[in-house]
């Protein structure tokens, strides 16, 4: 039996849905669940020392990956702090700690680094690793609620990853226990990331198809109109030449170039516009130069297509000129940015 939206059905397990319960009680009890988890780490964090500063340095020079393992909601756990160490640029794997004593500790090397997880410490599983990677040198991490337990005292450096309550009403499920560990795991990733020199542009190597990877990745060169795409116009032409190049190549102006073909200004429509209210439709055949906006603005090809962005909105314009050694090379409109999706 399903439950009733009003709660008018029961269930032999979960029971009747309770209806007297008002939508401001159950708000205040989501707060408070909030409140207890960041208060578990407020605590975590000022129980915190040198050893997060001696496990960061034991990650950040190892020679293998982070081996994080674990059981039951502290695996789960695991799995998004070997992620998060991998994102920031720490190989890390998530070894499943009852697979492992099953053939999966062949993948650990003695140049590896153990990341055991256990909130009780005394987690059979978890602790029936600790012999193996004694056995072939590779140090141990240990990451427990309970410093005089059996991992703590087996670890080579230990986390104090303890909780005095659990958030939920009944205090039993994993809540903030699980949230002091996932902070902690986050801690040592960034901390590791700041040992190794992690820069913004490694970290989008390893996020080339999300939405950062296309920000920190995207370059002006890699989305701009070049070669016969690229709207050009030599100056001296008539404002009709470059009309017809401004509306041949879709970029709402045309780049003006010298008899060298260094650049020397741009031919907008909104140049067009004002031009043709002050000379009226005899402008049409005016040389460009008369309309044209001198000193336009500029970028490299090579910068980011976020600096790109960045500049049309400070000067409110939506193409920019890309030059190498003072000769247009391309031209990049606002559209094609946002169609990237660089926002």
């Amino acid at each position: 039996m399903t439950i009733a939206i009003d709660g008018t059905a029961g269930d032999p397990v979960y029971g009747n849905l309770t209806k007297d319960i008002e939508d401001d009680e159950l708000l205040t009890l989501g707060r408070r669940i909030i409140i207890e988890e960041s208060r578990a780490m407020k605590a975590a964090s000022a129980r915190m020392g040198g050893e997060m500063a001696r496990a960061a340095r034991l990650v950040a020079s190892c020679g293998g990956r982070v081996v994080v393992s674990g059981l039951g909601k502290s695996g789960h756990v695991g799995r998004k702090i070997a992620a998060t160490l991998a994102s920031l640029g720490v190989p890390a794997f998530f070894l499943h700690a009852s697979e492992a004593s099953h053939g999966d500790l062949g993948m650990v090397r003695p140049e590896d680094v153990g990341l055991l997880m256990s909130n009780s410490g005394e987690t059979e599983e978890v602790l029936s690793l600790l012999p193996y990677f004694r056995r072939i040198g590779a140090p141990v991490i240990g990451m427990t609620g309970k410093m005089s337990s059996t991992l703590a005292l087996n670890s080579d450096i230990t986390l104090d990853a303890g909780a005095e309550k659990e958030a939920d009403p009944l205090g039993l499920a994993p809540t903030s226990s699980t949230s002091v560990q996932m902070a902690i795991g986050d801690a040592l990733a960034g901390v590791c990331a700041k040992l190794r020199g992690f820069c913004p542009e490694e970290y989008a190597i390893f996020h080339p198809g999300g939405m950062l990877g296309r920000r920190l990745l995207l370059r002006v060169s890699d989305i701009m109109g070049k070669g016969e795409a690229m709207p050009e116009t030599r100056i001296g032409s008539s404002v009709k030449e470059a009309l017809f190049e401004i509306t041949s190549k879709g970029y709402g102006a045309t780049a003006i170039v010298d008899a060298e073909g260094k650049l020397c200004g741009v031919f907008t429509d909104g140049d067009l516009r004002r031009l043709m209210e002050h000379k009226g439709v005899e402008a049409i055949e005016l040389p460009v130069e008369e309309g044209m906006t001198r000193s336009p603005r500029t970028i490299a090809p090579e910068k980011l297509a976020t600096e790109a962005v960045r500049m049309m909105e400070v000067f409110e314009i939506s193409v920019l000129i890309a030059v190498e050694d003072g000769h247009p090379v391309g031209m990049v409109h606002l559209h094609e940015i946002l169609k990237s999706g660089i926002s």
